[in-house]
């Protein structure tokens, strides 16, 4: 019986997603600048239009908010995300680990995610997990996790077996994944650039131990920065660039930025911290857990099961990547986003968001005096 229901989670469940590209981070908390752990993910994938939801815990399941697809009816695949204890999870997709196994059904990494959001505790529990689900996975994947007691860790998994990157083990605290896996082929796969990028980005924030959820949302999600070209052209004057090789990409949807606990915090003051949609063009929401913990606006809650937040910050996007012909989706009217007059969207959300971390900040302590409340109670 147990694997038979373990068999299901790699064979069921509907519809088959597209993997993600993406680029991404583990931070430890002694480089953030609270103490708390960081796990950060800008989404690149072909589905354009994302939502945040809440699952309800159920028949022994944990309750967890994640980011979905909007075509994802019956919200199979989750693609980040936290649960109620505290552990969180996301992936990048890697193209280097299987090579040409002959394994049809794949691209399951969505619905992996979600199978271990309701049932995984820890980071232990996940690499438990990944020993005992039936093989082959359908997955080619980095999977980044943390969990409420501080660790963390990247497994680069392919259809067969894994490869674990301990956060604890990592020399300055910190580990990033794009679209290639350390453990698979060399030179293979995708993102080398991109990570170039980050590295660079987040070098005199490793420095100076000032990493905040902020520096990925409003820094590195919204900077142009392409250190193969040794150049930022974000405040560069150009009104025009090719969209290449940039942390933010043409098909960029989210950034988000989960938050863990210092030891010994109530779980549930974990916090999301999400701009949905292309992310220069994004306000930052904060998520928690519980009935009242996600924006009614990052829902899926039109017709076409769409995020008003969402299909909000895409009509925006369409001023950044205005033409259509040929080849002209890979351009980008940078003005639109930084000029001289200081009205770019970037400009603008980035005033915005300054307060939006502010009264998210002013939430998390109101919450965490009335869980401390809710403990002397009991």
């Amino acid at each position: 019986m147990k694997k038979r229901i373990l068999m299901a989670i790699v064979a069921v469940l509907g519809i088959v997603m597209a993997g993600d590209a993406c680029t991404s981070a583990i931070v430890s908390g002694k480089l953030t600048a609270n103490g708390r752990p960081l796990m950060w993910k800008n989404r690149d994938t072909n589905d354009l239009n994302n939502r945040v939801e809440r699952i309800k815990g159920h028949d022994g399941l944990m309750e967890f908010v994640a980011l979905f697809d909007a075509r994802d009816l019956n919200d199979t695949a989750a693609w980040m995300g936290f649960n109620e204890v505290g552990f969180a999870i996301m992936n990048t997709a890697s193209y280097n680990l299987n090579g040409d196994d002959g394994v049809k059904n794949m691209d399951r990494e969505g619905e992996l995610m979600r199978y271990a959001l309701e049932r995984c505790k820890t980071v232990d529990d996940f690499e438990s997990l990944l020993k005992t689900l039936p093989k082959p996975l359908g997955v080619e994947a980095n999977f980044g996790v943390i969990d409420a007691a501080g660790n963390g860790a990247y497994f680069e998994t392919g259809n067969y077996k894994y490869v674990k990157f301990d956060l604890a083990e990592s020399q300055d605290g910190i580990l990033m994944r794009t679209n290639y896996s350390y453990s698979g082929v060399k030179d293979k796969g995708m993102g080398y650039v991109r990570e170039k990028n980050e590295k660079a980005l987040l070098k005199p924030h490793i420095e100076a131990q000032d990493i905040t959820p902020a520096v990925f949302t409003e820094e590195l999600s919204r900077t142009f920065y392409n250190a193969q070209l040794g150049k930022d052209f974000t405040r560069s004057g150009d009104e025009w660039i090719v969209d290449q090789d940039f942390i933010p990409r043409r098909i960029s949807t989210a950034s988000i930025v989960i938050e863990g606990i210092v030891p010994g915090e109530d779980p549930r003051l974990t916090t999301m911290w999400i701009a949905l949609g292309y992310p220069p063009c994004a306000e930052v929401y904060a998520v928690w857990v519980g009935e009242d913990g996600v924006a009614p606006e990052l829902t899926g809650t039109t017709a076409e099961n769409h995020s008003v937040q969402c299909d909000r910050v895409n009509q925006r996007k369409a001023e950044v990547f205005p033409v259509e012909r040929g080849n002209g989706k890979q351009y980008l009217n940078l003005s639109k986003l930084y000029n001289n007059e200081g009205t770019g969207y970037c400009q603008t959300l980035t005033l915005k968001n300054r307060k939006a971390y502010k009264r998210g900040y002013e939430e998390i302590a109101r919450r965490r005096a009335l869980y401390s409340k809710g403990k002397k109670k009991r």
